[in-house]
């Protein structure tokens, strides 16, 4: 099967009075159609702008987008609106995104009216059709956001996201203003969802407990670069880059009989405006060299299929 969604070399910078800050920077990857690619990352490391840059809210600064074998980098604002029929967003915040004045019915029959999809009796049902899909009951339908919970604010944004039958979805920390409950729910809904309706995902979170399950593959990001991508099996398995092996050392073990040595990550962050060459990681990795500190460090596959942002791998094996 064939790339569903190709991003190659995306840079989106934005201008401030200290110069240019680099918030996306030469990401690229592919995503085959109905697979996932989880995208993790601390906050500010760029990877809520580059799913809007997909989407086409931001425009790309440089690189190139290639979806369903067409360039979308720069299109019309009018192709852009179209787009929207294939590509959609799920949002972080189910409450802010969703307009206090406006019930439940409205709300998910807003994109449909929209787009001039349906109306009358074919509007209701569809509306119907669509919360049953998500898991809302028929009796809340003219219930408005404060009168829901977080979990059936999320469900509605979802039936939003899917009411135009798109193919792509990126699901911007979806899961992360919730109760760890109602997670689960959510992230079994939308594993069901891409099951039934073949759709792709680029599942953005902070959280790689939550990542684990629900993707094919994962993208890490630091500061705008991706510093390791590989099949999620094998970054669990065998995390190479000395950032991912701390995000993964703070996951919570779920027994009280096994331990997991906790890598406390020191140092100052460094910043994403105008970044000095060599590694972003440099100030907070043990291993690095002055080689870390003067020469960027390209994406490279150390394995089939896992490819890591390091200088320094083999003297990190001869230490552990």
């Amino acid at each position: 099967m064939g790339n569903y969604l190709e991003v190659k070399n995306l840079k989106k910078y934005f201008k401030t009075p200290a110069g240019m800050l680099h918030a996306v920077d030469d990401v690229s990857f592919s995503i085959e159609q109905g697979k996932t690619l989880g995208v993790v990352g601390e906050s500010g490391c760029g990877k809520s702008t580059l799913g809007r840059t997909i989407l086409g809210i931001l425009d790309a600064t440089d690189g190139q987008i290639i979806f369903d074998g067409k360039d979308i980098t720069n299109l019309s604002e009018r192709k852009k609106k179209l787009l929207k029929k294939d590509m959609q967003l799920i949002f972080q915040d189910p409450y802010s995104s969703l307009n206090p004045r406006m019930n439940v019915f409205d709300l998910i029959a807003e994109p449909l009216r929209i787009f001039h999809v349906a109306r009358g009796n074919e509007l209701e049902n569809r509306v119907s059709e669509l919360m049953e899909t998500v898991g809302l009951s028929e009796r809340l339908i003219y219930s408005y956001p404060h009168e829901l919970d977080g979990g059936r604010r999320q469900r509605i944004g979802i039936a939003r996201a899917l009411a135009l039958d798109p193919g792509f979805i990126v699901c911007d920390e979806p899961v992360s203003a919730l109760d760890v409950s109602i997670q689960a729910q959510i992230l079994n809904l939308l594993q069901d969802l891409q099951d039934e309706k073949k759709l792709t995902y680029v599942f953005i979170t902070h959280d790689l407990s939550v990542v684990r399950h629900i993707s094919d593959e994962i993208l890490v990001m630091y500061l705008g670069v991706v510093i390791e991508k590989s099949p999620s099996k094998m970054l669990f398995d065998n995390p190479l880059h000395p950032y991912t092996k701390g995000l993964l050392s703070a996951i919570p073990v779920p027994t009280i009989h096994k331990k997991r040595e906790r890598i406390i990550m020191q140092g100052e962050i460094g910043s994403p405006i105008e970044p000095a060459p060599g590694c972003r990681f440099v100030n907070r990795c043990m291993y690095a060299t002055e080689r870390c500190r003067h020469e960027d460090v390209a994406l490279s596959e150390v394995e089939p299929q896992h490819f890591v942002a390091c200088h320094n791998l083999n003297s990190m094996h001869t230490d552990g």
